[in-house]
């Protein structure tokens, strides 16, 4: 019998899900490995919204273009070096049998069961698809134990002793049908498959990283003194949350009673402060993206009211200040003879204390679509439309266009600075002479002359898996976010219907951004349709940091399956590791039994 369940405290059980419509849970999506927890091993919890965290990378052909593939019955185990291997059957994005995987099966490693390294197809010596798999380390043996079967019914093993050399297995021998103990679980269309035995401190990481945190505790300080309002508007709250992790929150205090020209002890109350956002925050406005700039906070998007023709900006004293704001029309569709159809993505950039805008425009057709850039001018209004240069393409270094037009698009285009120096990263798509999808780029740029490359193009993404790869061959919306020396690159993958998502590249300090090798693409995305309820397609976002520090994340969703395209904001925490946490909704974020609270305050 294999993987017999033993008496631990942490078990992790691996499963795939059955398809649900095409809209809410494709196949692309179910067949993928899902992860639950238990500490009695009878009662698992799904994690990640119980959604995939393991999927089958694309192959690519020779022009290429990109192949979806899935995997069905994975089966996780234990190497010899005590790292986790997962095993699968690989097969066409459907489930049904993949030739290029006929007598192969596929492996994975992975030291925490959060991130995986693909090492490909261990190939089995036999010419029959393959149906069911599962492998164990023999430590007597000191070699894997892989067995498996076939579509007719037969069974067989294979000893390899270096599972990751690929062609090393043995040939296989008959053997007797191996069983694997199925636990029965109420969680939602799932397809169980085996359960291991995990530490604590494993089993806290993976819990950690894969459930939404929820505030638990809020902390202040017992007295403090103080002189002047001001003083005690910089006293704050810490929020403590389920996984140990913790947010500064500014206070609403009551100070009627309180004489600012008496000394003494005042006990005082006060509320924790919540911004409230109501999703959605602007209908019929996608790829929304907000930069506070000379004291006034500003707000843009792309326009699906009028099907792209036209970008309106909105300015504000405060983020919440933007939900109500008026909008000023800044371009549109018919005032230039080389603009005259979709205006998508506009994005704010602040370059060496000048005011850009990014964004994508045509000269009318949708073959024709590429990154442009607008700059205001000295002293310049933001919200006056005249204040803006006219939209200029972005060239490459040696001056020509960045894409050829009628033949490939850009799109998406977004700046940052890293190391001292200036980067933009975009959206490409070959469609002639072969569509290959759309795939993410990087450059420099001089600050200078920003709408210029002064490097090659380099490509660091590519719609590999299936949550990117759904619908359409898709990775675009970049937008950078750095913190505590890492950049965590967001992007936006698959069709832009309710199964768009927001997955995540991460580079490190020093990393030479121009290298594929130096960016780690996460295997599941960090926001989906199933992360909050009432939200479908959420993707395209962007951050921005408010007077107090806080990050939020702008991004747009639909607050119905076939609703349109509508704006969000949401607070950014950050997880055990210091990365991103998009799903934490407002009553996570604060528990409202907790927000009322006193303080003595010496004067």
């Amino acid at each position: 019998m294999i993987s017999e369940i033993k008496k631990a405290a942490n078990y992790i059980l691996c499963y795939t899900r059955m398809p649900q419509e095409d809209a809410i849970y494709s196949t692309k999506l179910a067949y993928s490995m899902h992860l639950a927890y238990s500490e009695d091993g009878i009662k698992f919890q799904a994690l990640n919204h119980n959604s995939g965290v393991l999927f089958a990378k694309a192959t690519e052909n020779e022009n290429g273009s990109l192949n979806a593939k899935s995997l069905k019955n994975p089966y996780i185990f234990r190497m010899k070096d005590n790292a986790f291997g997962v095993i699968a059957v690989r097969t066409e994005p459907d489930g049904e049998n993949d030739s290029q995987s006929k007598g192969s099966v596929l492996l994975f490693t992975s030291s925490d069961l959060l991130q995986y390294k693909e090492i490909g197809l261990i190939n089995l010596k036999n010419n029959a698809y393959v149906n069911d798999v599962a492998c164990e380390y023999n430590e007597e043996m000191r070699t894997y134990i892989i067995r498996w079967s076939d579509e007719s019914g037969n069974y067989y093993k294979n000893s390899i002793t270096n599972i990751t050399n690929l062609e090393d297995a043995s040939i296989p021998e008959e053997t007797e049908a191996f069983v694997i103990d199925i636990v029965k679980s109420d969680i939602e269309g799932i397809v169980p498959r085996n359960v291991i035995n995990v530490s604590t401190q494993i089993a806290h990481r993976i819990a950690c990283k894969l459930t939404v945190p929820t505030n638990i505790k809020i902390e202040i300080p017992r007295s403090v003194k103080v002189t002047s309002k001001e003083d005690l508007k910089n006293v704050r709250a810490t929020a403590i949350y389920s996984d140990g992790t913790t947010a500064l929150k500014t206070i609403d205090w009551n100070t009627g009673e309180i004489d600012w020209n008496k000394e003494g002890t005042y006990r005082i109350t006060g509320t924790i402060h919540q911004d409230h956002y109501e999703f959605p925050i602007a209908i019929n406005r996608a790829d929304p993206c907000s930069i506070k700039w000379n004291g006034k906070y500003y707000f843009i998007a792309t326009n699906d009211a009028d099907e792209n023709h036209t970008l309106y900006m909105r300015e504000a004293d405060s983020i919440p200040e933007l939900v109500t704001a008026e909008e000023s029309l800044i371009l549109d569709s018919d005032t230039y003879d080389d603009i005259k159809n979709l205006l998508w993505a506009p994005e704010f950039h602040i370059i060496e204390g000048e005011l850009y805008i990014f964004h994508a425009a045509t000269t009318g057709e949708f073959f024709c679509v590429e990154s442009h850039f607008m700059k205001l001018k000295k002293g310049g209004n933001p919200m006056c439309a005249a204040d803006w240069s006219r939209p200029q393409r972005i060239v490459k270094k040696d001056g020509t266009e960045l894409c050829e037009a009628g033949k490939t698009i850009s799109l998406d285009m977004t700046v940052f600075e890293w190391g001292s120096e200036y980067y933009v990263c975009w959206s490409q798509r070959q469609f002639l002479p072969v569509d290959l999808g759309a795939w993410l780029y990087i450059a420099k740029i001089d600050p200078k002359e920003p709408w210029k490359l002064i490097s090659d193009s380099v490509i660091i993404s590519k719609p590999e898996y299936g949550w990117a790869n759904n619908h359409t061959f898709v990775d675009e919306g970049p937008f950078a976010l750095i913190k505590d020396e890492k950049i965590f690159l967001s992007v936006s993958s698959a069709a832009i219907d309710s199964t768009y998502v927001i997955g995540l590249l991460t580079a490190e300090k020093d990393a030479d951004l121009l290298n594929p090798n130096s960016w780690t693409k996460g295997n599941y995305p960090l926001l989906t349709a199933r992360s909050v309820p009432g939200e479908y397609g959420t993707g395209h976002n962007s951050y921005v940091t408010d007077d107090d520090g806080i990050v939020w994340n702008l991004y747009h969703a639909r607050p119905g399956v076939d609703a349109p395209r509508s704006s969000g904001i949401r607070r950014v925490h950050f997880d055990i590791d210091g990365y991103p946490v998009l799903d934490l909704t407002e009553e996570k974020d604060l528990n409202s039994q907790l927000a009322n609270v006193s303080i003595n305050i010496i004067i």
